[in-house]
């Protein structure tokens, strides 16, 4: 597998350009708030969404002033909705730092994520980007739909094999397809091939959150153990779901109870760990992985060879090799 350094070189310059461009963006005259900006800047991870705009502006056609505009709209409302997620999930860390609700309190951190959103919309505005910020409004929309239809079905633990795929649908998969649709309409695509971008966008965020599903169940390399994060938040995912359903109706009971009334118990934790690997569900997830990526190569395959081709190919191989 390439590294991500190696992948990007195409869009070195115009990733370069981008992050001052957005640097500048984030500035704000209230102290606190471009403390805060200043925060989450410097502590920004490995700007997948952004390199998916501009890989797929390459390959409809061009990168282009809008592309820095949609690359910008989605890495706002995207830290917006992250800022947002860890008041809903009361988090402390992001990305292994302290997240802003833990500095500064829910409040605070709401009110950040309400500027997140507002300047996203006017920087869509200011640049009369309509059609791009209609794109991604679209995909807040549904993540905010695909979080309630967890929180709903979580609260039974029914969630079958197609609800789950429907959720991360909405909560993952939206916001990567709305960065190649975004792409692909930044470069003046015609509506085909945006629809075929976004398209592959979903397929590839699907491959991408059974990627993150399966690092519960598979040794951290810092612990040498599985982190059972899910588990401890009773949260279904595909290994588990899999799992249950090859499962007797009595294992069945036992491992529901576990997650519902002892999810904070390491032992137990432990043993979910093992019926998943013993049922099959760390093979069935990594298959239905590698069948998305498989459709996201297909999906693109017509599209004229290029750098920015190749490097986005590359850059879906890394979403489901990379090891963090």
């Amino acid at each position: 597998m390439l590294s991500l350094s190696a992948i990007r070189k195409p869009v070195e310059k115009e990733m370069i350009l981008f992050e001052k461009k957005f640097r500048d963006a984030m500035r704000s005259k209230v102290p606190l708030l471009d403390r805060i900006m200043h925060y989450i800047v410097k502590r920004k991870g490995k700007q997948l969404r952004p390199m998916f705009v501009f890989f797929s502006a390459g390959v409809c056609g061009g990168i282009s002033e809008s592309t820095y505009t949609g690359a910008a709209l989605i890495e706002l409302l995207h830290t917006a909705t992250l800022v947002h997620d860890d008041v809903v999930d009361d988090s402390t860390l992001r990305r292994g730092f302290l997240s802003i609700n833990a500095l500064w309190k829910n409040k605070i951190a709401v009110l950040v994520g309400d500027y997140l959103l507002s300047k996203g919309l006017l920087i869509s505005v200011a640049q009369k980007e309509y059609a791009l910020l209609e794109i991604v409004s679209n995909a807040v929309r549904e993540m905010s739909e695909g979080e309630l239809l967890q929180i709903e079905k979580a609260r039974k633990l029914d969630i079958d094999e197609e609800i789950y795929f429907e959720i991360i649908r909405q909560k993952t998969a939206s916001l990567i397809a709305s960065c190649c649709a975004v792409g692909a309409a930044s470069a003046k695509a015609d509506d085909e091939i945006i629809k075929k971008m976004q398209r592959f966008g979903e397929q590839v965020g699907i491959a991408f959150q059974i990627k993150d599903d399966l690092f519960d169940y598979e040794k951290n390399l810092n612990t040498g153990k599985p982190s059972g994060i899910d588990i401890r938040d009773s949260k279904m995912t595909l290994p588990l779901i899999h799992a249950l359903h090859a499962a007797s109706g009595q294992e069945k009971k036992k491992i529901i109870r576990i997650i519902k009334n002892e999810n904070t118990d390491d032992q137990k934790i432990a043993e979910v760990i093992s019926f998943v690997h013993l049922h099959g569900g760390i093979e069935y997830a990594r298959k239905r992985m590698n069948d998305f990526q498989n459709e996201s190569f297909i999906t693109i395959c017509t599209m004229p060879d290029s750098a920015y081709k190749k490097s986005l190919t590359e850059l879906v191989r890394f979403t489901t090799e990379r090891e963090s």
